[in-house]
């Protein structure tokens, strides 16, 4: 079993509608006996939420499930049980970095743009923030689809 774990601040945004979207596509390719998902915060100020708003809506009109989906706080056991930490920003890799300074060498920490080749952006834009989750959309179901063939490949599956 491969496991993901999608990263942003505060986990009500970005990496929930990436683990949704993540977990269409798995799902979708019959892999969710393969792969595992989920997606946390580096801050704990939106823990046992659901999904914003914003995030939601879009989801809703892709047809993609949230059911389920509540915030929690990136902790130093995701490291013992994730092969693969997915941040959407250069903050959260290094606010990342503070919680495990020491990442072994079986977890890839990476961000999701780094799976897309001549990204319109290196890091996914905080839709909070910005409120144009049509774009963080974007960005995200196309490192999802880039990261999903890049664990197909490398693992085989």
């Amino acid at each position: 079993m491969i496991r993901v774990v999608f990263v942003c601040l505060g986990n009500i945004c970005r990496s929930p509608m990436a683990e949704a979207v993540f977990r269409d596509l798995i799902t979708r390719e019959n892999l969710t006996d393969k792969i595992e998902v989920d997606s946390a915060g580096t801050s704990n100020w939106h823990v046992g939420k659901p999904p914003h708003e914003g995030t939601k809506k879009l989801l809703e009109e892709k047809n993609i499930s949230y059911e389920g989906m509540k915030a929690r706080q990136v902790t130093q056991k995701d490291w013992d049980h994730f092969d693969y930490i997915i941040a959407m920003d250069e903050q959260n890799i290094k606010d990342l970095g503070e919680i495990v300074p020491e990442t072994k060498d079986s977890v890839v920490v990476a961000k999701l743009m780094d799976y897309v080749d001549q990204p319109e952006e290196i890091n996914v834009p905080d839709p909070y923030f910005t409120g144009d989750f049509n774009y963080t959309y974007k960005l995200v179901s196309e490192g999802a689809k880039n990261l999903l063939a890049h664990i197909r490949e490398t693992h085989g599956i």
